[in-house]
């Protein structure tokens, strides 16, 4: 039987923080889950760290790639998962343990969100560069965090993956949602656990980049 939810856990040398992100799923109320995790070619101990975890959890599977990137790593992911609704686990993120629970209330209560996003604690600095120009730093509150995302399955299909560029692949997938007239929900229901403290997250490596 198909899960409701697909859990894409995309990492690229995060022994250390992955076990954080995955303990939080672990931890979540509502059970009817899969977790993908996409290795994209991690050269530190990642697959040591976490092989008993997987052996142990057969609702988990592990992929290695080489390096393709996020947007190429969420796309393998979303390519391996059987769920009716596909979400994200940054790394070295978190979740709250009514994450799923609660994003299931809504979901079933209405049924016609193709999209649903929102709901993060920040932890850590919440200014990232403006995506049109990264000399500029916008708060995280205007911004879509793909962390956040449930995606309809089908809806890849009618609109495509996300598209390999460099930064805030996630606003460019959630802009061609809008423009094809899908329902898009915010929730305010702070879950996603954000953690901004993060050396070698992308957003510090392009905001240092360009101080």
């Amino acid at each position: 039987m198909e899960p409701f939810f697909s859990v894409i856990i995309t990492s690229f040398n995060r022994e250390k923080l992955l076990p954080r992100s995955l303990n939080s799923l672990f931890k979540q109320e509502y059970s009817d889950w899969e977790a993908i995790i996409v290795d994209d070619g991690s050269q530190d101990n990642t697959f040591e760290v976490i092989k008993p975890i997987v052996l142990e959890q057969n609702r988990i599977k592990y992929f290695f790639q080489q390096n393709h990137g996020l947007p190429g790593a969420r796309n393998t992911g979303v390519y391996l998962s059987r769920g009716k609704y596909i979400t994200f686990l940054d790394s070295d993120d978190e979740y709250k343990e009514n994450h799923l629970s609660s994003r299931f209330r809504i979901l079933q209560e209405n049924p016609d969100i193709d999209l649903l996003h929102g709901g993060v604690e920040i932890i850590g600095d919440a200014y990232v560069p403006d995506k049109n120009n990264p000399a500029m730093l916008i708060h995280l509150d205007d911004c879509m965090i793909g962390g956040t995302f449930f995606i309809k399955r089908e809806l890849f299909q009618k609109i495509g993956y996300f598209r390999q560029i460099d930064y805030a692949d996630d606003t460019d997938f959630i802009e061609r949602v809008l423009k094809g007239n899908f329902n898009v929900v915010k929730t305010d229901i702070k879950t996603y656990i954000y953690h901004r403290d993060t050396p070698d997250s992308m957003c510090n490596i392009l905001k240092n980049k360009d101080l």
